[in-house]
């Protein structure tokens, strides 16, 4: 394994340089992935917790953030779901190894309004809309061929007509309590600057790598 070992060379994360607020040092820093043109700017790791402290992590595509919190969207019924009815705190997770750049982002979460998951529904591709009407989101099923037919009889169903949001699948909002910026550094001496909500204000902390 020693021979996956990497350095790393970034700038220099300095608490005096960095926004007073989080969402718009992460703005910058999320502004800058994007234009330089890396795959999937947006994917970020969502880890959850059962209500007796079970983990659970995976992938999921960040779609809308702004100072009331940072938005997904996905099932209401599966595994994910039921982790966040029963313990609503969650913490996402970006890493951009281009920039050897990490964010992690912890918060309480709350779902969105259904006008709002409503409004991104329909700007969904049809066939991925098909997809989530179809799918009871982690239950087992029997082999792919299952799904595909789930899947034409929603097609057949709806016969072409606009599809109507399930009321199984929407958004979720993550409002953040705390961030870390994290800078990989040369020696691995990396930066580490952490954004604590305090009594209504960010308060910034420098962590030891």
């Amino acid at each position: 394994m020693e021979t996956l070992r990497a350095e790393y060379a970034g700038a220099p994360l300095l608490e005096d340089l960095v926004e007073p607020d989080p969402v718009d040092q992460f703005r910058l820093w999320f502004q800058h992935v994007v234009e330089l043109g890396i795959d999937l700017a947006n994917a970020c790791t969502l880890a959850t917790a059962t209500s007796d402290g079970v983990p659970s992590a995976r992938v999921v595509l960040l779609k809308d953030f702004d100072d009331h919190g940072f938005t997904f969207y996905t099932s209401y019924v599966g595994g994910k779901a039921q982790d966040l009815e029963a313990n609503p705190r969650a913490q996402l997770n970006f890493w951009w190894k281009e920039l050897a750049r990490q964010v992690r982002i912890h918060g309480s979460v709350t779902r969105v309004s259904a006008e709002e998951s409503d409004a991104y529904f329909a700007t969904r591709p049809h066939d991925s809309n098909l997809s989530a009407m179809a799918s009871r989101q982690s239950s087992v099923v029997a082999n792919r061929r299952v799904l595909e037919k789930r899947v034409a009889a929603v097609r057949e169903a709806n016969d072409g007509g606009e599809l109507v949001r399930p009321d199984t699948w929407g958004g979720y909002r993550v409002a953040p309590t705390e961030f870390e910026f994290w800078q990989g550094r040369e020696n691995r001496l990396h930066d580490r600057i952490r954004y604590r909500l305090s009594d209504g204000e960010w308060v910034i902390e420098r962590l030891a790598p």
